[in-house]
């Protein structure tokens, strides 16, 4: 059972990083005509393209593995930058419309999967080529600093009382990690999911202000969104769904441990346009797998609660295949597909 449930939340998760070369493209010396980084040589003109708002876990993982690689030596020069829009299926179309432009990379994860549908994209992730999946993340649900309940079990028995009276805000579109983590907690404490009252946000940059400002009673993200203002004190996370606790967030329990049988957890990786060459798609998978070996990056997994879940290429992609399906299949249950 729990190896069944596992899969389908994994499948009902998101956060993806978009990687876009420059105009001098993803090679490591441009005046030997590589298109990789066979030389031993860092490559160069890579961009990172967040399809959602700075601030949220598609950003902070896009940032952060920019910042590995260049302080690695694995890429210099890399730029990240924000297309946001409709959950990400913006960035998404951008994407599928660079077809054969190997200088061009997402970052993406489940969020954009659902959200692929919820939005009626034309362009979808099996357009796109799989370049590695880097993490996972539990998730988290918090409430800011003056909320009212202490506990899970408060806000759990306030919820199933008054289902449409307590919003629940996430950072993604309905389909995404962020929607699917309080529609399955719903039906597990016995809340018809059709009754939550679910408000959608592009991305954690714009949850935070709205869980800070009393707009939602409740978040759902991944926790390592909140961990800056729970240190600070501005947030209390009351539950994560991880199997064991969380090392960031050493005193907070789990929903198992809470008596609430679900885990669920979240995951992020990085596409390329259709069609681009053997010699590009090599040029990103051997940089990202780099990255992966690289003390710095261990280290901010670590740092930051991440799971270490990195696999590529044709792994990737059939990961990615059922991923797609299940979450299609589960919108269409929830009559949002």
């Amino acid at each position: 059972m729990m190896a069944t449930r596992r899969k389908l939340l994994v499948v009902g998760v998101a956060a993806a990083t978009a990687l876009a070369l420059g105009a001098c493209g993803a090679t490591a010396d441009k005046n030997e005509g590589s298109s990789g980084g066979g030389d031993g040589k860092p490559a160069t003109g890579l961009r990172l393209m967040v399809p959602n708002t700075p601030g949220g876990g598609y950003d902070t993982t896009a940032r952060t593995a920019a910042k590995v690689m260049e302080d690695a030596k694995i890429a210099t020069g890399v730029q990240v930058f924000n297309l946001p829009g409709a959950g990400g299926t913006v960035g998404l179309q951008r994407t599928v419309n660079e077809k054969g432009n190997g200088k061009l990379a997402m970052q993406m994860g489940l969020g954009v999967v659902g959200a692929s549908y919820t939005s009626k994209s034309k362009a979808t992730l099996t357009q796109t080529t799989p370049l590695a999946k880097l993490i996972e993340e539990a998730g988290a649900i918090v409430v800011p600093k003056d909320s009212p309940y202490k506990t899970i079990q408060d806000l759990v028995t306030a919820w199933k009382a008054n289902p449409k009276g307590i919003a629940v805000g996430g950072g993604s579109s309905p389909g995404g990690p962020d929607h699917l983590l309080p529609m399955q907690l719903a039906k597990t404490v016995g809340i018809d999911p059709r009754q939550v009252n679910f408000v959608s946000y592009d991305g954690g940059g714009e949850l935070l202000p709205a869980v800070l400002g009393g707009k939602v009673a409740f978040g759902a993200s991944g926790f390592g969104e909140f961990l800056d203002q729970v240190e600070a004190g501005q947030l209390r996370v009351l539950a994560v769904t991880s199997e064991a606790p969380i090392d960031a967030l050493k005193d907070v329990p789990t929903l198992k441990s809470a008596g609430i049988d679900l885990v669920f957890t979240n995951w992020r990786g990085i596409v390329a346009p259709p069609g681009i060459s053997d010699a590009d798609k090599k040029v990103w998978i051997d940089a990202l797998t780099k990255m992966h070996e690289s003390d710095q990056w261990k280290a901010e997994l670590a740092k930051r609660g991440w799971t270490d879940a990195f696999v590529t290429g044709d792994q990737f992609a059939t990961f990615l295949t059922e991923q797609d399906k299940s979450v299609a299949d589960l919108l269409k249950q929830l009559g949002l597909a």
